[in-house]
């Protein structure tokens, strides 16, 4: 599952990796500083890259809501879903039958840019927070899909099963999010796209070598502790997690 994000890098970096332009200069101050920790149930606005405009970052409200929904309604959809996760995560499996999903993968795909993002690694019936980034801090780019209700984009981020890497770290779910290559991302937004071709992206495996994953402070699960600092990425040894890695 893919519920706590990081995004420290600012918009002007994306702009250059993904070759793309802030949909608004008005954003940029808005949401364009730091944030090293993103809660994915307070529904915060991301930028993201939708594919109907694969050349803009535009803000999607993080949870993705039904089409038959209104732009007043969004806010009870999520207290009415929190129970199915607040649609912030869309299991790849179910892409073509879900009522939403299949609504969303042939024409509303979206990648979603972040510096890195939180995953729970389980240990004698303790949670314990890791910190999964790419190895040289460039950004990693994750698989979403989105609907538009009135102005608002709404979206999930893709998961799968586990890679080898994931399978120790979320040791219980044994679930990951959907990470694309660079090479990839195009593919991802293309309008060309076939059912077959999307499965293929989805099957594709992110190199686990390619990422820097550790673990980090409990602080993250604490609500009366504020986390959206950037200490809060930094590692945190834990003797008895020493056999994980």
């Amino acid at each position: 599952m893919c519920f706590q994000i990081s995004i420290w890098h600012k918009p002007e970096y994306w702009e250059k990796e993904f070759k793309v332009k802030i949909s608004d200069e008005r954003l940029r101050p808005v949401i364009g500083g730091p944030r090293y920790h993103i809660n994915g149930f307070s529904h915060p606005n991301v930028l993201v890259i939708p594919q109907e405009k694969p050349n803009v970052l535009a803000p999607g409200v993080w949870g993705i809501v039904s089409n038959d929904r209104q732009p007043d309604q969004i806010k009870p959809y999520y207290k009415e879903s929190v129970k199915y996760g607040s649609g912030l995560n869309a299991q790849s499996e179910k892409l073509f039958n879900h009522f939403i999903y299949r609504e969303s993968v042939m024409q509303r795909r979206c990648v979603i840019p972040v510096d890195g993002f939180f995953e729970p690694h389980e240990h004698d019936k303790k949670k314990y927070p890791f910190f999964i980034k790419d190895k040289e801090d460039m950004g990693l780019a994750l698989a979403g899909i989105y609907n538009v209700i009135g102005t608002y984009i709404t979206f999930s981020i893709l998961t799968k099963k586990a890679s080898p890497l994931f399978e120790k770290i979320h040791n219980v779910k044994k679930r990951q999010p959907l990470i694309l290559s660079f090479e990839n991302i195009d593919k991802w937004l293309s309008e060309d796209l076939s059912k077959d071709d999307i499965k293929e992206l989805v099957n594709l495996n992110y190199r686990d070598e390619h990422l820097d994953a550790y673990s980090i402070s409990k602080d993250l699960y604490k609500p009366k502790i504020d986390s959206n600092v950037k200490e809060i990425t930094n590692k945190i040894y834990y003797p008895e997690l020493t056999s994980l890695f």
